[in-house]
């Protein structure tokens, strides 16, 4: 028998997939989660974001904005806890802040687009002089942004989920689970049969529509290209989804 999953009594949770810059859409999916918190007001309110906040999209330094503020002061989501995971595209990033021969490697993720949200416009030669952008970085970006990122967790638990950017290992206790899995894994996690010991809830690998897996829930539609941004709204033992 399949086992149910649940979150804690009088609990709702939205888990929100990667970002990777899309702050008009974060803001969409923002007012329709507030909207859908008002619908049943009362309870408590966990917002995650699964990591992957930056990259790609056009707008990295507004989004991270937006987490680091927090809840709205009025409104539904007034009172509502925000947790953000890390993400391996904030772990480049800071990666790229220690050693600039990372660049390369982030660049063709996405990274240039995250520098240029903080510094403005690179033209064709400085985008590829990576001790010169890791400086310009360095200087623009501000320091409450270097603390939320450096500071950020690469897990949280809620009930009978946990909650990784990326996955898990299978075969290793969850509280075992190194850090760097937690952020970059694919495979064996994704298509791994057996049931965990929680239900993991992740983004990291592009799906066409939300994919429910007995061991995990894959919820990054691919918003910095698609336009969808998704959240999964977890309350009791009840699973739906919200979207751009």
């Amino acid at each position: 028998m399949r086992r149910t999953h649940r979150v804690p009594p009088g609990s709702r949770v939205y888990a929100i997939g990667d970002v990777h810059g899309r702050l008009d859409l974060l803001d969409r999916l923002l007012d329709g989660i507030a909207d859908d918190a008002g619908q049943s007001p009362g309870g408590r309110v966990v917002v995650v974001f699964l990591g992957d906040l930056i990259d790609r999209g056009p707008d990295s330094r507004g989004v991270i904005e937006r987490v680091i503020a927090g809840p709205p002061e009025t409104g539904p989501l007034a009172g509502a806890r925000y947790v953000c995971l890390r993400g391996n595209h904030e772990d480049i990033l800071l990666q790229f802040l220690a050693d600039f021969s990372v660049g390369p490697r982030w660049f063709r993720n996405g990274g240039l687009e995250a520098i240029r949200s903080y510094v403005g416009e690179v033209d064709g030669l400085l985008a590829h002089d990576y001790p010169r952008l890791q400086k310009m970085l360095y200087r623009a970006l501000p320091g409450h942004h270097l603390r939320f990122l450096s500071s950020i967790p690469a897990r949280y638990e809620e009930g009978d989920y946990l909650f990784a950017h990326a996955g898990v290992r299978p075969g290793v206790a969850l509280d075992r689970q190194d850090p760097y899995d937690l952020m970059w894994i694919r495979e064996p996690f994704l298509s791994a049969r057996e049931s965990m010991e929680k239900m993991v809830v992740h983004g990291h690998t592009v799906v066409s529509e939300p994919e429910e897996r007995p061991h995990r829930i894959g919820i990054d539609t691919g918003a910095w290209r698609t336009g969808r941004l998704t959240a999964l709204v977890l309350e009791g033992a009840g699973r739906r989804y919200l979207g751009t």
